[in-house]
């Protein structure tokens, strides 16, 4: 019988840490679009392109609002300062927990990876080696078409979407803004051009970053394995192309 892997306890720890940061984070953008919908009801025009930078505080004295109005922007607003310190501060216990993570820094070489999709990448995935080849990889994520076979028939559907949901989001969502000048950023295109699908795109550019992430990944441990000291490597999507860190 096949043995499930079962993560150790620092990674479910570390996991608890990062799914409660982007549970505020969705809590966060959930204040903010309502406090748009509240100054949309009004029929308010925003002038300013940030309403919770420098000038947003003075937004609702210079507008005509009703009262109560003006007085759900202020509680919206407060939480949204309330949910900032919260997410910084559980931004910080992740990067804590991961400084020590052989992956974490390696990782940061990759085009498109950010801190953030850093720790879920870390984080979500685990033990890297656990995954035979990058097809297992990107199917546990999610990224991989669905399968309908009926004797000599075969169709492919919409990717599955099972798995982790993060590791799944920060994959998409890491190549979406690269150049065409990088590796991933060409396959995107031309997954574009083929298909006429911007998201089908981003879903096979995804593919190939995560398997970059798990081949760096497992160069990293291996070498710590061998040497008892990582070596840094190079990615190999960026090697002589531009780069862009989201």
């Amino acid at each position: 019988m096949p043995h499930a892997w079962t993560a150790p306890p620092e990674s479910r720890e570390l996991r608890e840490s990062l799914r409660h940061r982007v549970k505020l984070a969705e809590m966060w953008t959930q204040c903010k679009a309502h406090a748009h919908a509240v100054v949309a009801k009004g029929g308010i025009w925003v002038p300013i392109t940030d309403p919770y930078g420098v000038e947003g505080p003075l937004l609702p004295d210079r507008v005509n609002l009703a009262a109560p109005c003006k007085e759900r922007i202020g509680s919206l607003r407060r939480f949204v300062e309330a949910f900032d310190a919260e997410i910084d501060l559980f931004t910080r216990l992740a990067q804590y927990r991961l400084a020590r993570e052989r992956g974490y820094t390696a990782i940061e070489q990759i085009p498109g990876i950010g801190p953030v999709r850093e720790q879920c990448f870390v984080a979500e995935i685990g033990d890297v080696h656990r995954f035979a080849g990058p097809t297992q990889l990107t199917c546990w994520a999610g990224l991989t078409p669905s399968h309908h076979e009926s004797d000599t028939k075969v169709q492919r559907g919409r990717i599955t979407k099972q798995g982790s949901r993060l590791v799944r989001w920060a994959a998409i969502e890491s190549v979406k803004m690269l150049p065409a000048t990088t590796y991933i950023g060409g396959i995107r295109d031309k997954a574009v051009q083929r298909r006429g699908h911007r998201n089908i795109g981003a879903v096979a550019a995804a593919r190939k970053q995560l398997a970059g992430a798990r081949l760096l990944g497992r160069a990293i441990t291996t070498s710590v394995r061998c040497t008892g000291r990582p070596v840094r490597h190079e990615h190999p999507n960026s090697v002589g192309r531009g780069s862009c860190r989201s």
